[in-house]
């Protein structure tokens, strides 16, 4: 019998691989998705990506989503507090593992680790180590389509957000910016996967600068 975990879900690209990667496993099976939403904007934090097109993710997926919420500015108590509860409702299913998508960020991977183990619950960690160029070939092999919905202007120009995350996408990447973008160079937004059970039809919309970042609006 496989153990069920709640899957971190950003709806970018990292955890769509961390999501096939679990699906091929023999030990773990997912029984919903954990997504943090900035309730001012109604969108999810960081990546800025409308909430119904979450949801549509979500669907494609057929799995349970569980959104939490937090305010735009969240301290870090805030959001600590927020994941807290979540876990509880999570607990209270009868699962205890949460898996995240974070490839190689030690101090992030520590962080995770000590927060479930507050609430009585574990990480794990699917990509942990893995190649970022390995994974951005498994990217590309398996038929995963995304768009960049942020980028870093201290890495990476205007001309990178927005952009559908192909070969070209990635071979025109500066060489200090890492292939999967996880030092926080870029965030990205899933519309294909293997995992699927179809495209999720997107429009790209209109560039803005807020907040020391460039964002692509998506709907």
């Amino acid at each position: 019998m496989k153990h069920l975990v709640y899957l971190s879900w950003s709806g970018g690209k990292d955890s769509a691989l961390a999501l096939w990667e679990l699906s091929q496993s023999e030990k773990y099976e997912v029984a919903g998705l954990l997504t943090t939403v900035t309730k001012d904007y109604d969108r999810i934090s960081m990546h800025g990506v409308r909430v119904s097109l979450l949801e549509q993710q979500a669907a494609a997926l057929n799995l349970p989503l569980k959104k939490v919420f937090i305010t735009k500015n969240a301290s870090n108590t805030e959001y600590e507090l927020a994941m807290a509860s979540a876990c509880e409702e999570i607990k209270n299913e009868g699962i205890s593992t949460v898996a995240f998508g974070d490839i190689f960020l030690e101090d992030l991977k520590l962080y995770r680790e000590k927060n479930l183990a507050k609430a009585g619950m574990k990480a794990i960690f699917p990509l942990w180590k893995i190649s970022t160029f390995d994974l951005v070939k498994e990217f590309l092999a398996n038929g995963f389509q995304s768009v960049t919905v942020t980028c870093d202007p201290r890495k990476l120009s205007e001309h990178f957000v927005g952009r559908v995350m192909d070969k070209e996408f990635f071979d025109s990447l500066p060489a200090d910016v890492d292939p999967c973008g996880e030092n926080g160079e870029y965030h990205s937004f899933v519309f294909q996967s293997p995992n699927f059970q179809s495209a999720i039809p997107i429009t790209i919309g209109a560039k803005v600068f807020r907040d020391s970042f460039w964002f692509c609006d998506i709907y």
